[in-house]
């Protein structure tokens, strides 16, 4: 059987999709490596195959020609073809151009109701990709170049040459399209095809292996410090939250790579400029109690005290909100509230951390809410005679600034009665029995 053939076969059975149940989207543009794609799927598997052809209308008559050969090539393999055209107005930019394909992959995916998309990338454009991040100055994870499946996304094709996919092409009398756009220079990755692949060529015929070879070597290489770094991260972080102490004792190099990590897993665009200057906010920051923070993005911010060091989203979201005039089961926003009589003895009462409180309210009659903070708001903390204000308790209780906003309280007027996983009022406190029981969770599912 042809080596492509096998390729494949090993490529499906690797990723457990050798399931004849499973539908395959097969991103389509009906250049030779897509048409060899589907050619080969649809000769060694059964499973539904649909192929995904946008037409990006750059060109007019030529965008509309390959559209049609696309479409005669599933006519004649018996392979369903769905395809969208996008509006001239888009911008004629490779960044365009690839949001534009993936936001229709994933609108296939829901349309098809499946998650396996295979693209047609080979080995050619996992060094051009390399290339192209040495240029922008990538760390040590942009050079494990393309991956071989993320997310719903499969590349089956990454050890196959593009010389090979041509031959099988013309083996298989395949007559895929000729995009003349391939051919201008002035997009980055065609430049790197025809002008600086061929010149590496001439130092090493065997270029396209060796920074193929480099990017499996980059692979096995972060996966060791990924490890490493991992095992530092849970020795010194509780919650998503880094101890900033344990953070400052370890070396320069593993902190940065630290940041550099936080950076990844919130799929933030990085260079070494940006880990630098987090690092430097860090280390300028680390004795501050009442903590500093620094926006990565819109929405995402690190946050920094003498405590920790955390990623935070100040994305709003809808709070819970409760009125409570009787005893019962109430919710809100996913959220449930409980009140409830009870009389017995409590043996152990809950820690101040949890959502859950004996209380005694023989002369507080029911009608509170379930709110966030509001100026004005007081607090008659357990233990204690008088009152104080509630950002003075929530400044004794070590809360940081962001995080402020997030808490939910039961309160009567601006009296507050419980703060929810941190402490109830003196005024509520059992002496001898309770008269209720409250609780406070998020719904389940």
């Amino acid at each position: 059987m042809n080596k492509l053939h096998n390729t494949i076969k090993s490529f499906l059975k690797k990723y457990d999709l050798n399931k004849s149940d499973l539908t395959y989207l097969v991103a389509f543009s009906g250049g030779y490596d897509s048409m060899c794609l589907l050619d080969i799927l649809k000769k060694i598997s059964k499973n539904k195959i649909i192929a995904l052809h946008l037409n990006h209308n750059w060109r007019g008559e030529e965008s509309d020609n390959e559209e049609l050969n696309c479409k005669n090539f599933c006519q004649s393999c018996g392979i369903e073809f769905y395809c969208e055209k996008l509006s001239k107005d888009i911008p004629h930019t490779e960044t365009a151009a690839r949001e534009a394909r993936y936001k229709f992959f994933e609108k296939c995916s829901q349309k098809f109701n499946s998650n396996i998309i295979f693209t047609a990338h080979n080995k050619n454009d996992n060094a051009e990709t390399l290339i192209y991040r040495i240029c922008l100055g990538t760390g040590t994870s942009g050079l494990q170049g393309i991956a071989p499946n993320r997310d719903k996304f499969y590349r089956p094709l990454l050890e196959i040459s593009r010389e090979e996919i041509e031959k099988y092409c013309a083996e298989n009398n395949l007559t895929p399209n000729k995009d003349s756009s391939n051919f201008d220079t002035k997009y980055k990755r065609n430049f790197i095809r025809s002008k600086i692949l061929p010149l590496l060529s001439e130092i090493n015929p065997n270029v396209i292996d060796t920074i193929n070879s480099l990017s499996d070597i980059a692979t096995e290489e972060n996966i060791i410090i990924n490890e490493y770094i991992n095992n530092i991260l849970n020795k010194i972080s509780d919650n998503e939250k880094i101890n900033t102490k344990k953070y400052l004792t370890l070396s320069d190099e593993v902190q940065k790579r630290i940041i550099y990590t936080l950076f990844l897993k919130h799929n933030l665009d990085y260079d070494k400029k940006k880990i630098i200057k987090i690092w430097n906010f860090i280390k300028e920051n680390s004795i501050s109690k009442a903590g500093k923070t620094c926006s990565l993005t819109t929405n995402l911010w690190i946050f920094i005290n003498s405590e920790n060091i955390e990623i935070i989203d100040k994305k709003t979201n809808k709070m819970p909100y409760f009125h409570i005039t009787k005893e019962g089961k109430f919710e809100s926003e996913g959220y449930i509230f409980e009140i409830e009589k009870f009389t017995k003895p409590v043996i152990k009462f809950p820690k101040d951390n949890e959502n859950t409180a004996y209380i005694n309210l023989k002369n507080i009659p029911i009608n509170f809410e379930i709110r966030t903070r509001q100026d004005g708001d007081i607090i008659k903390p357990f233990g204690l005679n008088g009152t104080q204000k509630l950002k003075k308790y929530l400044n004794s209780k070590k809360i940081p600034n962001h995080e402020k906003n997030a808490l939910l309280f039961l309160a009567q007027d601006n009296e507050i009665l419980w703060a929810i996983g941190l402490g109830i009022s003196e005024k509520i406190k059992v002496i001898s029995k309770p008269t209720h029981k409250i609780k406070f969770y998020k719904k389940e599912g």
